[in-house]
């Protein structure tokens, strides 16, 4: 295992021992900050029933995440072809994260009922700006030179795309899909929040209101752990699609 993995486990055993020492010392009543061994004891004990919500969440958000990044990839390829239109729809991308998720939640909900379609276009709703504006940055600064070189040999644009602009917008592109990916299991939780019949949103709800604050720290844990796994999964298809980077990392 490398230095640095060793480095952040150590940091996180010392954050969990703080935890369960200012657990321990009353310091805090224990309803309103339990123990590690508690929250890792009501994970135990609820581990079918969040099972069963995480399922419902995890679909809503990667069929969230997988639209956001189809629409997107689109839409940048346009709006990079396209220089008015560009300029026309940057300001309604940046108009749309002006806009609370909370607040749109609910709308949605009003408008597409309490399944999951809401909760998809909210993901999708959160996920998609990153991803547009991470590709329209590659393609802005792939190198000019190459793509004139290209162009004066005949080149179309489906080959200017297809030999430059992406290849080196993998990059930008995996960076958007780590930040997308993250975002993409809270916009789920956020809007199981407002409706729904299953979902960690709607179990964080339930327990809520009967103080079970250890379950509700099981659920934060387990959609932390969510998130990184997601980001792991997406750095392991990085690599696999960048060998390149491979090797130019290990020099």
């Amino acid at each position: 295992m490398r230095k640095r993995n060793w480095q952040s486990l150590v940091l996180i055993a010392a954050l969990l021992l703080l935890w369960q020492c200012i657990s321990l010392s009353g310091l805090m009543p224990a309803y309103m900050l339990p123990s590690p061994v508690r929250v890792l004891a009501a994970f135990i004990a609820d581990f079918s029933l969040l099972m069963h919500h995480l399922s419902r969440t995890l679909l809503e958000a990667l069929c969230g995440l997988t639209l956001a990044v189809a629409a997107s990839f689109v839409l940048a390829v346009i709006m990079d072809a396209n220089r008015f239109l560009k300029q026309a729809v940057t300001p309604l991308l940046l108009l749309t994260q002006t806009m609370p998720t909370i607040a749109i939640a609910p709308l949605l909900i009003l408008w597409m009922g309490y399944g999951s379609a809401p909760k998809i276009t909210l993901v999708f709703l959160t996920c998609f700006f990153p991803m547009t504006i991470a590709l329209l940055g590659a393609f802005a600064q792939a190198d000019s030179d190459t793509v004139r070189l290209l162009q004066s040999m005949g080149a179309v644009r489906r080959q200017i795309y297809q030999y430059i602009k992406l290849p080196q917008g993998l990059p930008a592109f995996f960076s958007g899909l780590k930040i997308s990916a993250s975002y993409s299991i809270i916009g789920a939780v956020i809007s199981e929040w407002l409706g729904g019949d299953a979902g960690l949103g709607v179990y964080m709800i339930r327990v809520r209101r009967s103080y079970s604050f250890d379950k509700m720290f099981a659920v934060i844990l387990l959609t932390a752990v969510l998130s990184l796994l997601l980001i792991k999964m997406v750095t392991i298809i990085e690599r696999a699609a960048m060998p390149w980077m491979n090797v130019k990392n290990k020099k």
